[in-house]
């Protein structure tokens, strides 16, 4: 039997607790050894060193450390001493992984949140008195003492309550004040949620009316906030994004693709009688070359330039590879409370007795609605308006304050209660779920006004439609409002012993309220934007079904034929259920921080790439599990951000949609720079194997690979991290969670380009060792000079090319300039170890003539005519 389900006597016998002395000292002592202290164990943290390997064991970054091994043995070989491309490789990976240490290298903060969240004192009794203690310190069999506006420090069960409410959102997704009944009896051993446990007030709430004693059952670990610790434990490892599982791939083909050239090239030059060093040092050389060692660099590049953009749109990345994630995700799966709502309870009806329509006060207050508000505004007795630095600021529960809020446009309070003065009052009950204040009119005379839920004042009713109000009471349920009744009684002289009987006495129907935490204004624009966009929105919350279910269809997320579900039902669904299953469901509701991982995980094993959206304590564990967390920056708890890899500061939904726009277009960023290295890096291979078996022998040298990999692909390629979106990503779907980085044409572009990089290479091959132009002799020498020149310099021109489907001149220079400076620095660069006599000797190169520079013009424009005429014919064969 849980604490819940157990009576009061049986919950102190258990404890050895008296509820009016309190623990002892060493009953204290004794508890807290047995049962522990009231904290949670914290994560042990990564070490420096931990990170620093985790960072290097993506496959990419263990194929660039090859690299420089290979890279360090071919020049000891050569006896060169220049270590120059060893040493810039290996400082590629240092950057890399700095980079991304510094990006994502906060510890993760959920736990120590967690420890400090509402890390405050509290009153306990003990040995008969009342102490103000830490809430550390609470142990289990404490009496708390409970008060108006104070947080609760354990789980604990309620000895008495007088019109005690809480505060739970942050712990259960209920938006609404929980009335607790210390009295409460539930059926046999059957559990109810969390929300419904009224005998119980929990670690991490709030009190916000009434007060009471209740006996502490479970601290630190134990408590329900604990259990939720223990989740975010168990979700530590956090999935590899879609990309960093696609580069991972793309890591391993390559390491294939340069072991089987470098094999194939051995084998060719061993047959053909090559010198066995210099077929061994082309063949390693090769296969360093089709590494693209400058990919894992300009990735983070781009992923960090992707989070200062995405920052200005009010978004804070805490996780750099949260951002491409956003660009591939096809679900979002939102808290309601806090984050499609406004978690502010408003009017949104009133109906006023011997009317025949609603007044709706969204479009301001009708002279209907006025009479009504200002009554059911008077009889509040807890919210109180204050000017705080210029605004007003509405203190109190939940559904009066959204009273007050609703007339305060019109008239304030205050003034109210100056004309109409309170006399007498009768507190609300949690039993008669009802409560009235006396007010003396202008007049001499006196008002006594009721509020309270319809069933219990219709009865009660002398005058009034009540066959029509409860018509609109319907109405108003249907819409998930939460109903007020007014009600009125009007009489000249205060008896000398007034009661509530007779206040309550002869009772007027005024009208009824309408009460409901709204949608947030952009919420169902950013839903539908995001359905355009190939992404399903689906709801998931601790709030009741039928109020989750009206904010869903408010906002379209509940469509014709989507369904709901509750955690109840939930729990009866076995997984192999729920995955059949889940693409059906828009709505969950009433469910626990376990049922959301549970349906979170169910999406992933649909192969889906999925974005949790949450503020309270009861997302962490979810936002956690997601394949990307997003949380709210101002309304969050501290335990929501720390579990998440997206904060929005504005605490906008909209601003999620923006940011996957943003992570949609690092997406084809990316894409556009494995398109551009890799047609370089293949041609490179096409070239050497053909040249090879043609027997021209090897036509690039190891020196001379590496130059094009590094500065005529590498110095464009980092301008290509901030190239901006040329397309409406967010036309399309999203990639397919499972794609290949090769899919939608990539691949073929990337043969196509290759192939045609690799056709002028041979061609300037060719002319070097068999035309003799300008009066230089035709040699091996200038054969492999043309073919480094031809293809540094149709590498760098192809930077153009892959931008967009159209043509490279549609693209005006401002849009990236520092892509055409690149790419001017290359070229410079490539033009100057070409014809400086010092500097040509190091590369192996040698001088050329005029007409040489003509034929290499020729052919390093080729290929760009060619991608320019099939752009024209089918710009659809370069979308990327």
């Amino acid at each position: 039997m849980q604490a819940f389900q157990k009576g009061v006597q049986a919950t102190l016998k258990a404890l050895g607790t008296k509820p009016d002395q309190g623990l002892s000292e060493n009953q204290v002592e004794k508890s807290r050894q047995e049962h522990g202290k009231n904290v949670f164990v914290a994560e042990k943290k990564t070490s420096l060193a931990k990170k620093i390997l985790l960072s290097l064991k993506d496959v990419a970054t263990i194929i660039l450390l090859i690299a420089a091994g290979i890279s360090f043995v071919a020049t000891y070989l050569e006896g060169s001493n220049n270590y120059f491309e060893s040493l810039l490789v290996i400082g590629i990976v240092v950057i890399n992984s700095a980079l991304s240490i510094f990006q994502e290298g906060k510890a993760e903060s959920s736990l120590a949140a967690l420890k400090d969240l509402n890390k405050s004192q509290v009153k306990v009794l003990r040995d008969g008195q009342p102490e103000l203690i830490d809430s550390d310190d609470v142990v289990v069999g404490d009496i708390l003492l409970l008060e108006n506006g104070r947080s609760i420090a354990a789980d604990a069960r309620l000895i008495e309550a007088v019109e005690l409410q809480t505060e739970e959102s942050a712990l259960t997704g209920e938006s609404l004040p929980v009335e607790k009944d210390a009295d409460a009896t539930f059926e046999g051993d059957k559990d109810v949620d969390l929300g419904e446990r009224v005998t119980m007030v929990y670690r991490g709430t709030t009190v916000v009316n009434g007060h009471g004693l209740a006996i502490v059952t479970a601290v630190g670990m134990a408590t329900e906030m604990g259990k939720i610790a223990s989740l975010l434990n168990n979700e530590n490892s956090t999935p590899l994004t879609p990309l960093q599982r696609r580069l991972a791939q793309l890591g391993r083909n390559i390491s294939y693709l340069a072991i089987i050239s470098a094999i194939v090239v051995l084998t060719l030059g061993i047959a053909q009688g090559m010198d066995l060093k210099h077929i061994f040092l082309t063949a390693i050389s090769l296969a360093v070359a089709i590494v693209p060692e400058t990919l894992p660099v300009i990735v983070t590049m781009t992923l960090a330039l992707g989070v200062q953009r995405i920052a200005k749109k009010h978004a804070i990345i805490r996780r750099l590879p949260a951002v491409e994630t956003l660009g591939t995700t096809n679900v979002i799966a939102s808290d309601k409370t806090g984050t499609l709502t406004q978690n502010k309870m408003t009017v949104r009806q009133v109906w006023q007795a011997g009317q025949n329509q609603l007044s709706a006060t969204a479009d301001g207050i009708t002279p209907e609605a006025e009479e009504v508000l200002s009554l059911a505004a008077m009889s509040t007795n807890v919210a109180v308006a204050e000017d705080e630095d210029g605004e007003t600021r509405f203190d109190g529960l939940p559904t009066e304050v959204a009273l007050v809020r609703a007339i305060d446009s019109i008239k304030s309070r205050d003034d109210l209660l100056t004309e109409y003065p309170v006399v007498d009052q009768v507190p609300f009950n949690s039993t008669k779920k009802r409560m009235t204040t006396v007010h003396q009119r202008p007049d001499g005379g006196y008002i006594a006004i009721t509020k309270g839920a319809f069933d219990v004042l219709a009865p009660m009713l002398a005058n009034g439609d009540v066959a029509e109000a409860e018509k609109i009471n319907q109405k108003f349920g249907r819409q998930a409002l939460r109903v007020l009744t007014i009600t009125k009684h009007v009489f000249n002289q205060l008896p000398e012993e007034p009661t509530q009987e007779f206040y309550e006495s002869n009772l007027e129907l005024v009208g009824l309220v309408g009460i409901i935490d709204p949608p947030r204004p952009e919420s169902a624009a950013a839903v539908a934007q995001a359905r355009q966009a190939g992404v399903k929105t689906v709801m998931i919350t601790g709030d009741h079904v039928e109020t989750a279910s009206a904010i869903a269809r408010e906002i379209g997320i509940l469509q014709p034929g989507d369904k709901t579900l509750t955690g109840a039902e939930l729990a009866q669904l076995s997984d192999a259920e729920l995955d059949k299953n889940v693409k059906d469901y828009s709505v969950y509701a009433r469910v626990t921080p376990t049922d959301k991982i549970r349906i979170i995980k169910s999406w992933q094993r649909q192969d889906a790439t999925i974005a949790m959206t949450g503020d309270g304590v009861n997302d962490a564990p979810a936002l956690k599990a997601a394949n990307v967390g997003i949380s709210m920056g101002q309304t969050g708890t501290d335990v929501a951000r720390g579990a998440s890899d997206i904060v929005l500061t504005d605490d906008n939904f909209a601003t999620i949609i923006s940011a996957i726009e943003e992570g949609r277009g690092v997406y084809v960023k990316v894409r556009k720079t494995i398109n551009f290295l890799l047609s370089a890096n293949i041609s490179e291979l096409i070239a050497i194997l053909i040249a090879m078996i043609l027997g021209w022998g090897s036509p690039l040298l190891p020196i001379h690979l590496l130059f094009i990999n590094l500065v005529a692909d590498g110095l464009p390629g980092f301008a290509l991290s901030r190239e901006p979106m040329l397309t409406n990503v967010m036309d399309k779907a999203p990639m397919p969670k499972n794609a290949s980085l090769f899919s939608q044409g990539l691949g073929r572009q990337i043969a196509l380009n290759a192939s045609l990089f690799a056709l002028v290479t041979l061609g300037a091959i060719w002319f070097g060792q068999n035309v003799t132009m300008g009066g230089i002799a035709t040699s091996e020498e200038v054969g492999q000079t043309m073919a480094f020149v031809v293809l540094s310099l149709t590498s760098i021109i192809h930077v153009f090319n892959i931008r967009s489907e159209k043509s490279l001149f549609s693209i005006r220079y401002g849009a990236n300039p520092s892509l055409v400076n690149m790419a001017i620095l290359a070229t410079l660069i490539t033009i100057a170890v070409s014809v400086i006599p010092g500097v040509q000797g190091l590369f192996g190169l040698v001088s050329l003539s005029a007409s040489h520079w003509l034929m290499i013009v020729l052919l390093t424009v080729v290929p760009t005519i060619i991608l320019e005429i099939l752009k024209k014919i089918s710009p659809k064969l370069f979308q990327v």
